[in-house]
């Protein structure tokens, strides 16, 4: 892609865990269609949509009901006309039927597939771990597993990559032919800001663009505070897809916390334009995207 290319805005809209209580991240479907709507009005043409548990005090844990899947992905549909959906997948351990059923129930046009193993790590500033230290596993044979679900329902594998090393596996799945959809190009999404993977880092972000399967697209996952905005504007700046949301940060450019999804994409846009790029629609960003439907 390049830079004069329209700007793809994805929004994730309420991440894994974060708590509804503390902070304004939507949870029941119709919390998710009306944050959605904001997204999609400025500008968002994907959402990437997380799962959580109904009913009261459950709203901070995952959820793999394929029945909580079709209720919030249909609202979103509906309040959201021709909107991509971007399903999450992942899941600790080889178990992979709850993420299969829901994208079998769904059918999302694209979801996500973590690309590889990290250990995900997070330090308090008095040295002690923020959560117990944890293995985010994906073996090669479950990103196979997820990729044959995939392939199954249409759906578009994105390939989360938290590290190099994992962005460089990607053309491996491609020569190792594990997906017909990856016979000529792949979907990245670099994942930085995680404490233990690669960091928000505009020189290695162009590093990264050297490894990727010719013709590819890509965008970046900025997980912080002030430190990702400058790196959102030298992913316009590049090419890339955007992405922003309340999974990835509560906090606007200028520092102060965000209202809900709507501003944080209002601010996405304008950093595309800034660099001279428009704001793909949902039709154009499926012919981008060479995706069916809408």
């Amino acid at each position: 892609m390049s830079g004069n290319d329209k700007a793809i805005l994805t929004c994730a809209l309420t991440g894994v865990l974060t708590d509804p209580q503390q902070h304004p991240v939507p949870v029941t479907p119709e919390q998710m269609a009306a944050s959605a709507r904001e997204a999609y009005n400025a500008g968002a043409s994907i959402m990437h949509v997380h799962l959580r548990q109904q009913g009261t005090g459950r709203g901070h844990l995952p959820s793999w009901d394929p029945e909580v899947a079709a209720e919030i992905v249909d609202a979103i549909r509906v309040a959201c006309p021709g909107v991509i959906i971007n399903l999450t997948t992942g899941v600790i351990g080889p178990d992979i039927s709850g993420p299969a059923a829901c994208i079998r129930r769904v059918r999302p046009e694209i979801a996500a597939c973590n690309a590889g193993t990290l250990n995900y790590l997070k330090l308090k500033d008095d040295g002690r771990w923020a959560w117990p230290p944890m293995v985010f596993d994906n073996p090669v044979e479950k990103v196979q597993a997820f990729l044959d679900v995939m392939d199954e329902t249409g759906t578009r594998p994105e390939f989360e990559c938290f590290d190099v090393g994992i962005v460089r596996s990607v053309a491996m799945y491609q020569k190792a032919a594990m997906s017909p959809q990856l016979a000529d190009h792949a979907e990245y999404n670099f994942v930085m800001g995680v404490a233990s993977g690669m960091p928000v880092d505009a020189e290695l972000l162009q590093l990264l663009l050297r490894w990727i399967v010719p013709g590819s697209h890509w965008q970046t996952t900025l997980i912080g505070r002030a430190e990702i905005w400058p790196l959102h504007q030298r992913t316009a700046e590049l090419g890339g897809m955007l992405r922003t949301g309340l999974e990835d940060s509560f906090y606007l450019p200028d520092g102060s916390r965000a209202s809900g999804n709507g501003a944080l994409i209002e601010a996405l846009a304008s950093f595309a334009r800034r660099a001279g790029r428009e704001i793909a629609s949902p039709a154009e960003a499926r012919a981008m995207l060479r995706l069916g439907g809408g």
